[in-house]
């Protein structure tokens, strides 16, 4: 069958067209798979490109005055990992001889590692040729633990103690009782996805264990920024998402910590980020 001209040429400018957008937008989130699981098992979602306010509004119960909101723009889709980096994967990239005063299930978040730690972990992933790993910069960390919300929680302005692990130390109890009613140990994190995700199927962004991230602590610019990846120098390195350990308000998704880059706590731990177009 012979196609009439002018059908032949709209069909030309059609391919034309096609080839043109996926040379000159290559990493469209279009393309790419939703989820991904690497070979260690490690479960990756992925989070589109977007505009976002970080910090915390004035009224925010508990906020810091620190917390000054900007507009921040995340310009390329990314995957984050969707647990902290579990005891399990921890010994299968760096072997038993790193898992010193490191005990618990398979599913347990790895702590007691330090910001220096976490690049070595990275740095042995990479080697394995399985992509582009990295941690998640703090703007791309807010961004995913917000999952579109713009309250103090993903879920709201509250917390409870069935939303997340928070508040099961000695010194701070609060959530002990109904930690113990749904059988999980006291004084420590719970195994990861012990709590539901965020809308975007994030899990543990609030409470169980600080997070480090890649960038150095500064002060915040109210000025908008895009795809920021803090200081070039400083020493200490920004955590976030609250942990076992203290209060609830430490959970909120603007809440800020820092600590010396080598130090290594029984609260903190951390996730990835894997690069799209790897």
């Amino acid at each position: 069958m012979i196609l009439p001209q002018n059908r032949l040429k709209t069909l030309f400018i059609a391919v034309c067209i096609y080839f043109l957008f996926s040379a000159l937008y290559p990493l469209s989130a279009y393309s790419f798979e939703k989820t991904f699981t690497n070979a260690l098992g490690m479960e990756f979602i992925l989070i589109p490109a977007g505009t976002f306010v970080m910090g915390s509004p004035v009224d925010e119960l508990n906020r810091d005055e620190s917390e000054i909101q900007h507009k921040m723009t995340i310009s390329k889709p990314f995957y984050i990992q969707t647990t902290e980096v579990t005891l399990k994967q921890w010994q299968t990239v760096m072997g038993k001889k790193f898992l010193s005063l490191r005990r618990g299930p398979d599913t347990m978040p790895v702590t007691k590692v330090s910001w220096y730690d976490s690049i070595e972990f990275i740095k042995r992933l990479n080697q394995r040729n399985q992509g582009t790993y990295r941690l998640p910069t703090e703007a791309e960390w807010e961004y995913a633990a917000r999952a579109g919300s713009t309250t103090a929680y993903s879920w709201g302005n509250d917390i409870e103690c069935n939303k997340a692990m928070y508040g099961n130390s000695m010194k701070h109890d609060v959530c002990q009782l109904y930690i113990k009613s749904i059988k999980l140990e006291l004084d420590r994190p719970a195994p990861v996805k012990s709590y539901q995700p965020n809308a975007w199927g994030v899990y543990d962004m609030h409470g169980n264990v600080w997070e480090w991230v890649m960038d150095r602590h500064e002060e915040y610019s109210s000025a908008p920024a895009v795809d920021p990846h803090g200081p070039d120098s400083g020493t200490m390195r920004v955590k976030r998402g609250g942990s076992w350990f203290k209060y609830g308000h430490y959970c909120r998704s603007a809440n800020r910590s820092f600590a010396h880059p080598a130090g290594r706590f029984q609260t903190t731990g951390f996730r990835v980020v894997r690069e799209i177009g790897e």
